[in-house]
């Protein structure tokens, strides 16, 4: 990627980052301080991207200005940012800036297989930071006057085409090239402007594509997504996305030129650069990373595994403006089971329904706060899910399978996500980053992802990873140290066996755990539909010895003992024998019995409140 290929001729010690969102732009002051980047001070005003004011700048200043009052310098002037730093202590080493201001960057996809080019085409966008709109291919059912207007009505910023193996057939992916051509599509920024396409598909379908669009559209040209079916290269593809969102969508934004003029560093799209910072930090922790984004209307969900790096948007998933999608997709009563006291469907429903009308409350009472965090779970465990079935092997590649396979169901198409081999579970957004108790926080990432085995949880305490991405991209040191120290709350380690969770009793043993902190050692015998906190302070580890029952496995085989290394955080050690997946009882007296009894256990909300619910 063009931003990685920067490097700076001087030394970085203080570092200003800004991210502008689509409400709020947040600024960051990191510096070098007794040999470690730290996080100084932040601040945030209002984004000034739309009318009356149409330039970004103004939200920049305003927040960086907030920064100026807090620490006393100076870092503005009438041109910028003022780097590098000055004598007089003025300015900062180096200024760089996110964006998902606008809308972000939206993008339309088209393959010739929907299930192979098109999807490649698809995890090629996402990674680069779109928000994919639709996905066209030549087997998606359509008719080709409905693609036609599909892509006239969308406006997207950039479409991606890709489609066939070097050296397959042409004429399909040139069928996909004529509809493009047919619709004539019209940039959503910028009237005079031609429409971007960058083609990455058959590399002997480009004659015939640079003949179809060269003329009415911006056509790049780069190397095949999918040069034969059993490998997949989307390198070459995201970063032409990278240029052309320079290029083209920043560019057109209002004040955006003015922006880029104050930072050497290319922008970089806000998803893009949380995408920068889970890969850097599954390389520096060297362990398997999931990180999920919730915001008022979508979800984003991040995933790193061995070489495999996946994002997904759920744009229809979110805890305000699309909190009614999380109703209809989840259903009443997968909403209701997480509720510990009794609800009439119909009060619940007008409850969400005022939500996405009034879209900037907060709950007042502590049952507006179950219910936010329970449809919260909800939205978390539906966009998991879609993720888990993007985040698969290359479709279309024929295996070898022997007479040892045949029983098994494993198939190309199959998830890669081993929730076992998750070492990190990294949650932002205000329903997880402000949780009242970080013990909130840290259960609805287990109910919603169900981490097995033994699990490190977090939070992003205050939105800093997209200023941590693009500075990772030239300063990776710098921003793991802040990553680690001032970003990142570690909320503790999750223990989960995997079970029988629908077979086995209530009560039933499960496991026994022994940690040995400080010298001090914790035994716990938790049964099987109970959970547990033993708590271990952040920043200690823990030796601890697992032992599951023969019905449960801790990642060491059923039955069988593990010996590992857990590390504490602000809630503990979190001991969770429900079984894997959670089964709640159908039964609504004894689930909500149950529900009390986790809650206490966690020590999520008052209890006095609780045991009133566990009366009625």
């Amino acid at each position: 990627m063009q931003e990685q290929k920067f490097e700076l001729d001087r030394e970085i010690n203080s570092v200003l980052a800004t991210d502008c969102g689509s409400t709020t732009t947040k600024a960051i002051l990191i510096e070098k301080i007794n040999g470690e980047y730290r996080l100084v001070v932040r601040g945030e005003a209002p984004t000034t991207v739309e009318a009356p004011f149409e330039d970004v700048t103004m939200g920049a200043r305003n927040a960086i200005r907030e920064i100026e009052e807090l620490t006393g310098r100076r870092f503005l002037s009438d041109q910028g940012v003022i780097t590098p730093r000055q004598p007089d202590g003025s300015g900062v080493d180096i200024y760089m800036s996110t964006s998902s201001a606008g809308g972000g960057l939206q993008m339309m996809v088209a393959g010739v297989v929907k299930t192979m080019t098109a999807e490649s085409a698809a995890r090629a966008a996402l990674g680069a930071g779109a928000i994919v709109m639709d996905v066209i291919s030549v087997d998606d059912g359509r008719k080709p006057h409905e693609k036609i207007q599909r892509i006239r009505q969308l406006r997207p910023d950039m479409i991606l085409l890709s489609g066939g193996i070097d050296g397959g057939t042409i004429t399909h992916v040139a069928e996909i090239g004529e509809l493009i051509a047919a619709a004539e599509p019209k940039p959503r920024l910028g009237i005079g402007y031609k429409l971007p396409i960058i083609y990455a598909g058959n590399k002997d379908a480009r004659k015939h594509i640079t003949d179809i669009l060269g003329e009415k559209t911006d056509l790049r040209i780069v190397d095949n997504l999918r040069p034969v079916l059993e490998t997949e290269v989307l390198g070459p593809a995201r970063e032409e996305i990278h240029n052309l969102f320079m290029e083209h969508v920043m560019a057109q934004a209002p004040g955006y030129n003015k922006l880029m003029q104050w930072t050497p560093v290319p922008i970089m799209p806000t998803p893009g650069a949380v995408g920068a910072c889970m890969q850097t930090a599954a390389k520096e922790y060297d362990m398997s990373v999931i990180g999920v984004d919730i915001g008022g209307a979508t979800t984003d969900v991040f995933s790193v595994f061995g070489e495999y790096f996946n994002r997904t948007v759920s744009a229809n998933l979110g805890m305000s403006y699309s909190i009614c999608n999380v109703l209809l997709e989840a259903g009443i009563s997968n909403i209701m089971r997480w509720i510990p006291f009794s609800i009439d469907e119909g009060e619940l429903r007008n409850r969400i329904r005022n939500k996405m009308i009034r879209p900037t409350t907060i709950p007042q009472t502590l049952e507006e706060l179950i219910i936010e965090q329970s449809i919260a779970r909800e939205a978390l465990r539906l966009a998991f899910e879609h993720h888990k079935s993007l985040a698969v092997g290359l479709r279309g590649v024929h295996r070898q399978r022997t007479i040892g396979d045949t029983f098994e169901q494993t198939g190309s198409d199959e998830t890669y996500i081993d929730m076992t081999e998750l070492g990190m579970l990294i949650g932002s957004g205000g329903c997880l980053s402000h949780a009242p108790r970080r013990a909130q926080s840290a259960m609805m990432l287990i109910d919603a992802f169900q981490p097995e085995s033994t699990t490190m949880l977090a939070v992003d305490s205050i939105f800093m990873m997209p200023q941590l991405g693009i500075l990772s991209s030239i300063h990776p040191k710098a921003a793991m140290q802040v990553f680690d120290r001032d970003c990142l709350v570690k909320l503790g380690t999750a223990i989960a066996p995997v079970g029988p969770s629908g077979k086995a009793e209530f009560g039933a043993p499960c496991l026994e755990v022994t940690l040995t902190v400080n010298g001090q050692t914790f035994e716990e015998s938790v049964p099987f539909g109970s959970m547990k906190v033993i708590p271990v302070p952040q920043d200690t580890t823990a030796e601890a010895v697992i032992h599951p029952t023969r019905q449960f496995d801790v990642g060491a085989g059923y039955g069988r003992e593990l010996k590992t290394t857990v590390n504490g955080g602000v809630v503990g050690v979190i001991i969770d024998c429900r079984g894997r997946p959670i089964v709640l009882p159908e039964d609504v007296k004894t689930r909500n019995a149950k529900l009390v009894e986790w809650f206490l256990a966690m020590n999520m909300y008052p209890e006095e409140s609780l045991k009133k619910y566990a009366e009625v």
